[in-house]
């Protein structure tokens, strides 16, 4: 067909004006549905008070939150003791026992403490030697043998008093936050560099935190001389107080992944690990130094891979094994159900008002149920799963059945076929591909809804998640169960996808 020309249009619009007269409908309701669209989210940001939500949200928190998910802090502690400071890490230090952290250096001296009676106390060590410092002996108490020591004081001998110790300890420390950020730390001063900018703090000890002058913006203190709280963004932060120095030091990555503080192939390179596993000698004598690496990296104490990946395999068995006794079950009771199958009322009624039952209450109350019944564990999972699809697969597969087409049931029946014949060669070949694509989807999805359910009790990965959650410290094992759930859904997904597709094709064909 020729198309009309510009002037062609023009004649026939000036003959039949009628025809290319718009209504007012038609000139403006697209305009005025964008007008109501626009107009409504003003309401909505005006009656919900979005814009205030939003500023008051405590976003630095949020930052924190999302940044432990991928990185993980070293948090020293300096406290500030009479002449000297004593640095302390947590008991569970991702550091181990003895961290010596190349970026936080000491200077150490002899001092004189007055102590009333023996001295027991001993001096903290923490970092590297710094070159700035000389070190003048090993730090430590009295370390003469037993036999030598003076008796403390007893009831029937009178307590000594008050005597003068000369002791080496760690007069000042060096904690650097990054390339342009460190924290210098003497008794009685704090001194903070952060790029260009200097804050220097004076410290009566127990007593106050004075600022020399007015502090930066990276740096906050809520009333006059109360802690200060400085920011060196992603890399950490440290809280000043009369009587110590909290640092918070943070890196990227999963601390302690593979192996844990314990394990002896603990902070070697992998070409040491390599090595040691290859060649080395025997670090426990009763197994090999390969068997020694898979223990320590399955029984890892910080990250439990092993107790993981069996709480992961349960969650998929759980999934599959609820999927298949709840496609086996519905399956007979569909064809019940199913009016023009079973042309009976009362026996319609029945199994439809059952699935209706079972699928109404949610998997995860179904959950809560069982748990109690069963105890926490993989069976009251499967035992929600089951319940809840037996529900949802009786009414899929009996809507199913009752939009057949009848053609080939009749086909079947006009040859004298027995009624059990008629449904295996007239009904099954145009429900099964439908059924088994059903069962595949609500197998994926039961992958994902079993992390859900597992939190509540019912065993799986779920549990685990959530036990880590309840911390609210260990956000990195929540990243990495998060992480493994992601790849089983997506691989399960992507198997559920092939074989829907193959069996839509073969249906498609036959």
């Amino acid at each position: 067909m020729a198309l009309l020309s510009a002037s062609e249009i023009g004649k026939v619009a000036a003959r039949h004006p009628a025809l290319f007269k718009r209504s007012f409908a038609q000139r403006f309701t697209g305009s005025l549905v964008a007008a109501g669209i626009a107009l409504y989210l003003v309401f909505a940001w005006w009656f919900f008070s979005i814009g205030t939500v939003l500023s008051n949200g405590n976003w630095d928190i949020a930052g924190n939150y999302l940044a432990d998910w991928v990185s993980y802090e070293v948090r020293p502690d300096v406290e500030f003791a009479e002449s000297h400071l004593v640095i302390s890490y947590p008991r569970f230090s991702p550091l181990g026992e003895n961290p010596q952290p190349g970026w936080v250096t000491t200077e150490r001296a002899v001092v004189e403490r007055v102590v009333n009676g023996p001295d027991t106390s001993k001096g903290s060590g923490g970092g590297q030697d710094s070159s700035f410092g000389s070190l003048l002996g090993p730090v430590g108490g009295d370390t003469a043998p037993a036999a030598e020591r003076e008796p403390a004081a007893t009831p029937e001998s009178p307590e000594r008093g008050p005597e003068t110790v000369r002791e080496e300890e760690i007069v000042r420390t060096v904690v650097e936050i990054g390339p342009t950020a460190a924290i210098d730390i003497r008794p009685g001063r704090v001194t903070v560099t952060r790029g260009t900018e200097i804050l220097d703090v004076d410290i009566v000890r127990n007593e106050s935190v004075i600022p020399r002058a007015p502090l930066p913006a990276w740096a906050q203190q809520r009333a006059t001389g109360g802690k200060i709280i400085v920011s060196f963004g992603f890399s950490g932060r440290a809280e000043i107080e009369s009587d110590e120095v909290k640092i918070r030091h943070r890196f990227w990555g999963w601390e302690n992944f593979v192996f844990d503080t314990n394990s002896p192939f603990w902070g070697k390179s992998f070409g040491e690990v390599v090595s040691l596993i290859a060649a080395g000698p025997r670090l426990v004598p009763e197994i090999s130094n390969f068997a020694l690496a898979v223990n320590n990296i399955l029984y890892n104490a910080e990250w439990q891979h092993a107790d993981v990946w069996i709480k992961l395999l349960q969650t998929i068995v759980m999934a599959f094994v609820g999927t298949v006794f709840a496609s086996l079950l519905a399956f007979p009771l569909a064809f019940a159900a199913a009016r023009n199958i079973t042309p009976n009322f009362f026996a319609n009624q029945v199994f439809k008002r059952l699935f209706d039952f079972l699928r109404s209450v949610d998997m995860l109350i179904w959950a809560l149920f069982f748990t109690r019944a069963f105890g926490p564990g993989p069976l009251a999972g499967i035992s929600a799963i089951f319940f809840t699809d037996t529900g949802t697969f009786g009414k899929l597969y009996s809507e199913t059945l009752e939009n057949i087409d009848d053609k080939q049931r009749e086909g079947v029946r006009s040859v004298g076929a027995a009624p059990a014949v008629v449904q295996r060669y007239g009904v099954l070949p145009q429900v099964l591909p439908v059924f088994l694509s059903q069962s595949l989807y609500f197998w994926e999805s039961n992958t994902r809804s079993a992390t859900i359910i597992g939190a509540v009790g019912a065993g799986g990965i779920g549990l685990k998640l959530w036990e880590a959650m309840r911390t609210n410290q260990d956000w990195e094992n929540v990243a990495y169960m998060v992480v493994l759930i992601l790849i089983v859904v997506f691989v399960f997904d992507n198997i559920s996808n092939f074989f829907r597709q193959r069996l839509m094709e073969g249906s498609s064909r036959s």
